[in-house]
């Protein structure tokens, strides 16, 4: 599966993008919530994350993969919960899996978020990605 902390930062993404506009479904902006509240949750019981990481997920200020303003603060929080160990909250994840077959159905239809990758070296998994390898 794609790395968990990147599931949640995409989801996380994704529903402040669809949440923002005045069509975005009940659905989508129940799950959304959901997702938020569930993230909030991990990075509050994980030590040293840092406020302002908090604050950008309740703030609805997690920009999609290809806006560069927003690197950054995907990366930190992509940190943040893999230290807070996102990947083994399953309602977490499961909520973010949710999230992104709503606003991205054509992605989960192929696969997009089910990547599994085990014991690999120099691998990236995602849009919009830029990797320098130094293999020694």
């Amino acid at each position: 599966m794609i790395e968990s902390a990147e599931l949640v930062v995409a989801a996380l993404a994704a529903g402040a993008a669809a949440g923002a506009r005045e069509t975005a479904s009940t659905a989508v902006k129940d799950v959304y919530a959901g997702v938020k509240t569930l993230a909030v949750r991990v990075l509050r019981r994980a030590e040293f994350v840092p406020a302002e990481v908090v604050e950008m997920v309740k703030a609805d200020a997690v920009t999609p993969a290809g806006d560069e303003s927003g690197t950054a603060g995907r990366r930190e929080l992509a940190a943040a919960l893999t230290a807070a160990d996102a990947g083994a909250d399953e309602e977490l994840v499961a909520a973010a899996l949710k999230m992104l077959e709503l606003t991205d159905p054509d992605g989960t239809q192929a696969g997009k978020y089910r990547v599994q990758l085990h014991g690999n070296k120099g691998v990236q998994v995602g849009d919009h990605n830029t990797q320098t390898n130094t293999f020694r």
